[in-house]
């Protein structure tokens, strides 16, 4: 089995097991299936798992389904606390079925992470902390934007848990599936953490210079709800500063935008994602050369440059 038809079998477990009698789950959770995504997480563990000598696709394939859906499960969840009407480019399911629903739905999906991770005993414990890091993430950033608290320290312990701790699981996950020996597996994780760091980074920027058609998702929600690395990073996030809310209600996106490009956060964005890119592939460098390796690479690098 390639990669890419790893990659398939991954969608087809998915879909699989979201086999709900119950019409609303079955259909809801395969509407945000359907809608595709950029599956950056399996195949990071994919390739974690190929770069440390694995070669038995189709016995990890069940644990890279696993921890897609703990993602997607995740933004069905976003979707409700941020009214987003838009995800992956069609109506988000909060938008179809409606609050209710879509929490059901989310529920429904992490529950079918613990049917998939089942067989797997001790590899829980790696997704399980992910998931509660995640969950505690997103806790302290409607924490920090309730109390007008977004600071750089606090933004970066937002990011690490409810983005980049679920990325290091994924390929902490590859390299155990693997039997990597345990510093190997730290290596992994480090790689992933930083990966991950990259991703939320550029993520928050493209929510303020893309458009949400561009985006597939609804863009300047973070503007809006006064979070992100530009809120962290442009003082208007800290006790004392200004509600990036409260200040731009009225504006225009483009004004909007205008004003943080002004400020510079972009462009610090930018290299803080670098950074934190170079240190992912820094990690990788007790790897033996392979092409899961130098795939591992590229995918640092395209972090900083996607565009979606």
């Amino acid at each position: 089995m390639t990669l890419q038809e790893a990659m398939q079998a991954v969608e087809a477990k998915m879909y699989e097991i979201v086999n709900s009698d119950v019409d609303v789950l079955r259909d809801a959770s395969r509407h945000i299936l359907q809608a595709g995504g950029k599956r950056v997480r399996p195949r990071l563990l994919l390739l974690a798992y190929a770069a440390n000598g694995g070669q038995d696709f189709a016995s990890v394939v069940p644990v890279a389904a696993a921890v897609e859906l703990v993602h997607t499960a995740s933004v069905v969840h976003d979707d409700i606390n941020d009214h987003g009407v838009v995800r992956r480019g069609r109506p988000s399911v909060n938008a179809i079925w409606g609050r209710t629903f879509a929490l059901l739905t989310g529920d429904y999906l992490f529950t079918k992470v613990y049917e998939l991770m089942a067989p797997h005993r001790d590899l829980n414990v790696v997704l399980s902390e992910a998931t509660v890091a995640l969950v505690e993430g997103e806790t302290l950033q409607a924490s920090a934007v309730k109390n007008n608290d977004f600071s750089r320290q606090v933004y970066y312990d937002i990011i690490a848990r409810k983005t980049a701790a679920l990325f290091r699981s994924a390929t902490r996950l590859g390299a155990l599936l693997a039997n990597a020996p345990e510093s190997i597996v730290e290596a992994m994780g480090a790689y992933g953490f930083n990966v991950g760091l990259t991703f939320q980074i550029i993520d928050d920027v493209l929510d303020i210079v893309a458009d949400s058609e561009k985006l597939g998702k609804t863009a300047g929600v973070d503007i809006a709800q006064g979070r992100g690395f530009a809120v962290a990073h442009g003082g208007m996030g800290q006790p004392g500063g200004v509600a990036v809310v409260e200040e731009t209600f009225d504006d225009s996106m483009v004004a909007i935008r205008n004003k943080v490009m002004r400020g510079g956060a972009i462009d610090e964005a930018y290299r803080q994602a670098e950074t934190f890119a170079q240190m992912a592939i820094e990690s990788l460098r007790p790897l033996p050369d392979s092409p899961a390796k130098e795939s591992l690479i590229e995918m640092a690098n395209a972090m900083v440059k996607r565009e979606r």
